[in-house]
């Protein structure tokens, strides 16, 4: 009787436990994909991939789109470690905003990489007292938009209403 009790105790931690290994799967492929997209744009090894608001789109040097992490580190941090593996890879800082929010904007090769990183406060860093960030990379190649303005055809007369 104590086995069928502790049956369902069983099967949650193996759903929870499963659950780990799909996102530990889900980084290690992403991140091998971003590297291979951007090869020469440091990456902080702590920082977790956020799946949705994340897209990328071209090939080689014509990469353009957007990187969410997640990272344990403070935002000093961060700015720290991409102030340091930027310029080893080829990248020149040509603006930059530090206060409790930072903006770093980055150039290489035609492209533009900007960084924003924010303070993420989660509950157990109130409790520890530690401080994350949020780190959102934009990268835009310049042949990204061919067409300044798509919507200049656009006959306003024909689209549907919106109730």
């Amino acid at each position: 009787m104590r086995m069928l009790s502790a049956l369902p105790l069983v099967f949650v931690l193996l759903f929870s436990s499963s659950c780990a290994i799909f996102v530990d799967e889900y980084q290690v492929n992403q991140r091998k994909v971003i590297a291979y997209l951007l090869e020469d744009l440091p990456l902080p090894d702590d920082a977790d991939i956020i799946k949705v608001p994340s897209v990328l789109l071209g090939t080689g040097n014509a990469i353009s789109g957007r990187i969410v992490l997640e990272s344990a580190f403070s935002p000093a941090e961060n700015l720290i470690f991409y102030g340091n593996q930027t310029l080893t890879t080829g990248w020149q800082l040509i603006s930059s905003k530090v206060g409790e929010e930072i903006t770093l904007v980055y150039f290489k090769s035609g492209r533009y990489a900007t960084m924003e990183l924010k303070p993420s406060r989660s509950i157990g860093g109130f409790i520890t007292g530690t401080v994350g960030t949020d780190i959102i990379i934009s990268v835009v190649h310049p042949d990204a938009i061919s067409d300044q303005n798509p919507y200049d055809d656009l006959n306003y007369n024909n689209l549907p209403e919106v109730p």
